[in-house]
């Protein structure tokens, strides 16, 4: 098992930026992939980012490039999402993800794909 833990989340005016952080323990072997996902009331949840473990090659949602980065630092077993350019549409709670397939070429964005979730952390972002 991977357990995953969020932090870093709360309430940023328009413009303003966060780091979110995700700490990973147990089986962190396991980890081929980690990603963000985010959701609000009533939607699905929407991939945001993720970094493959080994490589550290990214990938995001559209409406985070160039306003996002992700990052990692193996040898803390965390992932790190810098979100500057905050929009109040980014209003959400966040998740990390851990996806264990060591397969996947790239990374997925569907999140039944993941196999280990964090709690969530919410960010607002008022106007």
């Amino acid at each position: 098992q991977v357990q995953l833990v969020e932090s870093g989340g709360g309430l940023v005016q328009a413009g303003g930026s966060l780091r979110l952080s995700c700490a990973a323990s147990g089986r962190t072997f396991r980890i081929a992939a980690m990603g963000w996902f985010r959701q609000t009331p009533g939607k699905e949840r929407e991939f945001v980012a993720a970094i493959k473990w080994s490589g550290g090659s990214t990938y995001y949602t559209d409406s985070m490039k160039g306003r996002s980065t992700i990052s990692r630092d193996n040898a803390k077993n965390t992932v790190y999402l810098q979100m500057n350019s905050l929009k109040p549409e980014d209003t959400a709670v966040y998740y990390c993800a851990a996806d264990k397939d060591p397969r996947r070429v790239g990374v997925s964005t569907q999140p039944e794909e993941y196999d280990y979730w964090g709690q969530g952390t919410q960010v607002t972002v008022s106007s």
